[in-house]
């Protein structure tokens, strides 16, 4: 069974979906609510709530969730990837391509990164272009935008 769950934080709002005992969604306001998914606050989408809410408040840095990711092995590179990008900074798309140990395939990451279905824990909203310009984003360029400055206040 999939569960989700809805929370309104100070800068966004989003739904928090659950399946097999580990996060496997986050949805964002601008989204289609999931029809497929049972209306349910479970434990372990509270405890990713409450993390989430800390790290908005700038008191976490890191998850340690168990997350549950379906995608192709090079989008499961490319989410990995993400995950090694330090709090507070950024990656462009081409060095997210280097990491995965595909330099020309700076676009294939960036569809990898628009399908990841974990953000904010999986952070792909540390990725920019290469002229540090912000780039397409689920939740909006707005929120991609607080979060990074989020980041960046509290990374000090």
């Amino acid at each position: 069974m999939k569960y989700v769950y809805y929370y309104d934080y100070t800068i966004l709002k989003i739904g928090i979906a659950e399946d097999d005992d580990a996060i496997c969604r986050i949805f964002f306001e601008s989204e289609n609510e999931p029809e497929d998914y049972k209306k349910t606050e479970t434990p372990l989408i509270k405890i990713a709530a409450l993390r989430i809410g800390e790290y908005i408040k700038g008191k976490r840095k890191r998850f340690d969730l168990p997350v549950k990711m379906d995608g192709t092995e090079f989008q499961l590179t490319v989410w990995k990837a993400l995950q090694e990008i330090p709090y507070g900074e950024t990656r462009s798309y081409a060095q997210i391509a280097e990491m995965t140990g595909n330099p020309k395939s700076s676009r294939a990451v960036g569809m990898a990164n628009n399908r990841n279905p974990i953000p904010i824990i999986i952070p792909c909203h540390r990725v920019i272009g290469s002229d540090g310009d912000l780039t397409g984003y689920a939740g909006g360029l707005e929120i991609k935008k607080k979060l990074l400055e989020l980041e960046k206040k509290f990374n000090r």
